[in-house]
């Protein structure tokens, strides 16, 4: 049943792809939402499956191997799925969260035509299907299968609209920046094999658990370093974490769909397949928990100043998978899984909700235009606030138990520093989110007569805030199913401080160790030469989690954090708007460089696209090109041309030339031979 997961979603591809564009808009958008559908189901039914296993050697795993797919010398690479702890959430997410989104797209894009909303879903399904993919593969190769596809849809969806050349800029942007990290991964895995003979994920965990962790950078250090390469441009991590919020150029739908469900988590849970062969690298590990959290600080700060409603929360994406980064560099897998999981929820229902606020106003994305609008979109107004509640941090919600989750962990693990900045961050999300809150749904209305620009696509004009409209049927009911997961999804984590279990750590830790067992395709384990027996797992066990006395404390300093962050937000953009308009004004500078997001598109500009374009110019072009290559070609052809001109004279069709050259000639023989008699 695994590949009837992926399966569904493409062949709904397949359909809207061929003959969509014939049918209505609710039959398609009823094709690719039934696919999606199904795919959940067939989804929690492997599930089901797999919770009522019994495990084998302290792990629960279901294979199916498709057909072998590669095969020369010694490598051997199936086209295998493997559903365990680890991907059975990601699937369940995956399907789960993009159904939902697949729901609120058949009203959002209904203004569409049909040939263009049959293209939107068959490229939504593509997406979902190549992700689950990616989770569902059990080796590097078939895993990249979906982590190229996933950019392909990327650039598919954010280039939606491709005639506005923003759109089409953005989706460029996309998947040139991702083929830089995808460069990286790819020499992993080629590094990897190297050393280990072997792809499969399972394989290459049993390898590397027999082998000490490198003090030093070695090769296990590089190669897990190159991985960490491609996990920054598809999770949108410094330094490629620039194509994130150019994405929002795509519908708002597709926003949700990669910053909650798909490629921006791929990364992460790249990084978590692999925990034991990172876990062997110390020193990728603090690479990768420098850069998460100095990523989530960086991100939260220009979210501080964003106007478009969707960038707040493309730069709030970037500063949430810091922190997902941040768990793992600091070997809290689990919690970096459950706020990838927590934040699914609040996230989707975030960008949904902007989407219903850019629905109801016509195309409007500018915060500085909005106001007012809880009065008038009640339902889209109460979920978002529960969303900006769960990911602020508040406790109770989902959002607090998984972030404080990897707050206690990175403590707990002996960096300070990156804790307080960490710490700093939360405080920022909880600012800048409230901020977005007041400025779209409180105060007086500052909508324009006429709303509505190129950002969306039905920028139809707005006549006042009588027209405004809630979100119709089917955006709504994902809006408050969103908001519900919002809510409760984080009680499988509540940490065992507050009597709870941590259900969700549980569960997922046998995903992060060695396994035992062996199939085809898998190389036993040796050093040396030597078969080594991977030491099995204990049944049933729970991860060792000592109680500490600063667990608590600090539990409380983080929601001291979340509501100062708040009671900022109140007063300057809530209470007293001025105070934020003077602070701008007298930190003009900073404000000025908030805004320009540190000016790193532009830094990039100057000394990465500009040099490329005047060397591909000046010296490829012009140099090699016009000059080297059309040289050559033209210099075969103007010596061709000397020569013809010479034998055309030779070759004129003239009968009386022909016999002047043919009496010339006899009389050059004749002399000639005279010559030679009279000697």
């Amino acid at each position: 049943m695994l590949l009837l997961i992926p399966l569904i979603p493409f062949l709904g591809f397949l359909v809207n792809a061929s003959i969509g564009r014939r049918w209505s808009k609710g039959v398609s958008g009823g094709v690719a939402t039934g696919a999606m559908a199904g795919a959940f189901v067939v989804a929690a039914m492997s599930v089901w499956q797999l919770w009522h296993l019994e495990p084998v050697g302290g792990v629960r795993a279901i294979e199916q191997t498709v057909f072998n797919w590669l095969q020369s010398d010694t490598l051997h690479i199936p086209l295998a799925f493997r559903l365990d702890p680890l991907s059975s959430l990601m699937v369940l997410v995956v399907t789960g969260i993009g159904t939902l989104i697949h729901l609120y797209s058949t009203a959002y894009m209904h203004e569409e035509t049909s040939p263009e909303y049959a293209r939107y879903f068959s490229y939504l399904n593509l997406f979902a299907s190549f992700m689950l993919v990616l989770v569902l593969g059990a080796s590097f190769p078939v895993m990249f299968i979906g982590w190229e596809g996933v950019g392909l849809c990327s650039y598919l969806l954010i280039g939606f609209y491709f005639v506005k050349p923003s759109a089409a800029d953005a989706g460029k942007k996309a998947f040139i920046v991702n083929r830089v990290g995808d460069f990286g991964f790819i020499l992993g895995m080629l590094l990897i094999f190297s050393m280990f003979g072997t792809l499969d994920f399972q394989g290459v965990a049993n390898a590397v658990s027999v082998l000490p962790a490198e003090e030093t950078w070695g090769l296990v250090s590089i190669a897990t370093l190159l991985l960490f390469v491609g996990a920054t441009g598809k999770s949108a991590q410094i330094p490629l974490y620039v194509w994130l919020p150019d994405a929002m150029e795509g519908p708002t739908p597709v926003s949700a769909l990669i910053h909650a469900a798909t490629m921006v988590t791929a990364g992460v849970y790249m990084i978590g397949r692999n925990a034991v062969l990172f876990s062997h690298a110390p020193e990728t590990m603090g690479v990768i928990a420098i850069v998460g959290c100095v990523t989530a600080l960086v991100a939260g700060t220009i979210g501080l100043v964003q106007n478009d409603i969707k960038r707040v929360l493309a730069y709030s994406t970037v500063s949430q998978l810091g922190y997902m980064f941040l768990a793992m560099g600091v070997g809290a897998f689990a919690g970096g899984i459950f706020h990838l999981y927590t934040h699914a929820f609040f996230k989707a229902l975030l960008f949904l909700g902007s989407g219903a606020v850019i629905h109801a106003l016509h195309g409007e994305q500018d915060l500085r235009k909005m106001g007012g609008l809880r009065r008038e979109l009640p339902i889209t107004y109460w979920t978002f606030l529960i969303g900006t509640l769960a990911i602020a941090g508040v406790p109770l919600l989902s959002g607090f138990f998984s972030k404080d989750e990897i707050l206690w962990k990175t403590f707990e693990s002996g960096h300070t520093v990156l804790y307080a900045l960490a710490v700093l961050t939360a405080f920022l999300t909880a600012t800048y989110m409230f901020r977005l809150l007041y400025m779209c749904f409180f105060g007086e209305s500052r909508a324009n007569s006429h709303a509505g620009d190129s950002h969306s696509h039905n920028s139809h004009s707005h006549n006042g805030k009588g027209h405004l409209h809630d979100a119709p049927a089917a955006m709504a009911i994902a809006l408050v199913v969103l908001a519900g997961g919002s809510v409760l999804a984080g009680y499988v984590g509540v940490p065992r401080v507050l009597k709870g279990e941590n259900r969700i750590e549980s569960y997922l830790e046998p995903s992060f160790v060695a396994q035992t067992g062996h199939r085809e395709g898998v190389p036993a384990v040796t050093v040396d030469g030597v078969p080594v027996t991977v030491p099995p797992l204990l049944e049933n066990a729970e991860p060792e989690h000592a109680a500490s006395p600063m667990e608590l404390p600090l539990m409380g300093l983080s929601v001291l954090v979340a509501f100062a962050g708040i009671g900022l937000a109140t007063l300057f953009f809530n209470r007293r708007p001025e105070l934020a308009d003077a602070m701008a004004a007298r930190f003009s500078g900073v404000h000025k460089l908030l805004l320009n997001k540190y000016y790193v598109d532009e830094l990039y500009d100057a000394v990465i696209v500009q040099p490329i374009k005047r060397v591909s110019s000046g010296v490829l072009w012009r140099g090699v090109d016009a000059g080297l290559i059309d040289g050559s070609v033209n210099a075969v052809g103007l010596i061709v041309r000397g020569w013809s001109a010479v034998l055309r004279r030779v070759q004129t069709g003239s009968v009386r030339a022909y016999a002047m050259s043919l009496f010339v000639g006899v009389v050059v023989i004749v002399g000639y031979y005279l010559r030679v008699w009279m000697r």
